[in-house]
């Protein structure tokens, strides 16, 4: 009866009373066409199920809701392909044209063709209010400190705080945080800026939204100091322009 009525036929008029009137072909007919209607737009969007504050299956994170805003705009339904932001991410949904939009990605992140950036960010210190100052990879308080760190895998060199640390000769001190954390936690990423809180690091050096966000959940008051300088020598940025990023060869959606 629901299939009727979206076709414009009243939900009271039985299937076998139209049939009586000899209409059993055209009412099929009919619904055939219903049933293949178009259902409109949809802006099919790549996401991390469990990655806050960036996104996550209940749609809580902020890129869900930027997510929304872009399909409210293009009148078009949303739909999500849910994937970890791990390595072959873009490979398995992206370029797999299981979805056709990352919300966040660098402007420079050569595997998309990107959008104007809209928002830009940078690593942070984040101590404890009543710990030590950090403003400078260069401070030599650093030679001493617990730091913690994000590393993927194995390589410690992949994430920029770990090479810009690592080349200063400081590396006895690193405390060692995987990016992915435990994935069945709600909060994978949080470990690294938790320690801080309890006193298991004296510093960390995390992704500014990620530092905030966490932060702010903690039963300690903590620090927040954007890293300097926000390029290392010879070329290693702390700080990033943030886009939507869409196939390569999709430059009709980035322009929309």
């Amino acid at each position: 009866m629901n299939s009727l009525a979206r076709c414009g036929f009243p939900a009271t008029h039985p299937v076998n009373t139209l049939a009586r009137w000899g209409l059993r072909a055209t009412l099929l007919a009919l619904l055939a066409g219903c049933a293949a209607a178009p259902a409109g737009p949809v802006l099919r969007v790549c996401a991390d199920p469990n990655n806050l504050p960036f996104s996550n299956r209940a749609g809580d994170g902020f890129e869900n809701e930027l997510a929304e805003l872009i399909a409210e705009d293009m009148d078009a339904r949303l739909e999500y392909t849910w994937w970890p932001q791990r390595r072959g991410f873009v490979r398995n949904t992206l370029r797999a044209g299981k979805c056709d939009v990352v919300v966040g990605v660098p402007y420079s992140y050569e595997l998309v063709l990107a959008t104007r950036p809209y928002y830009r960010s940078t690593y942070v210190f984040v101590t404890r209010d009543d710990g030590p100052r950090i403003e400078s990879l260069d401070d030599p308080r650093l030679r001493t400190l617990r730091i913690g760190v994000q590393v993927v895998g194995e390589d410690y060199l992949s994430t920029p705080p770990v090479h810009a640390l690592t080349t200063r000769g400081i590396i006895g001190t690193l405390v060692p945080y995987r990016v992915l954390g435990d994935y069945g936690a709600e909060m994978p990423q949080a470990p690294v800026v938790e320690a801080v809180a309890n006193g298991d690091v004296d510093v960390a050096i995390v992704w500014g939204p990620l530092a905030g966000y966490t932060a702010q959940q903690q039963d300690v008051a903590l620090r927040i100091t954007p890293v300097q300088p926000q390029i290392d020598l010879p070329f290693l940025p702390f700080v990033y322009d943030i886009s939507m990023g869409v196939r390569r060869e999709d430059a009709a959606l980035q322009e929309r």
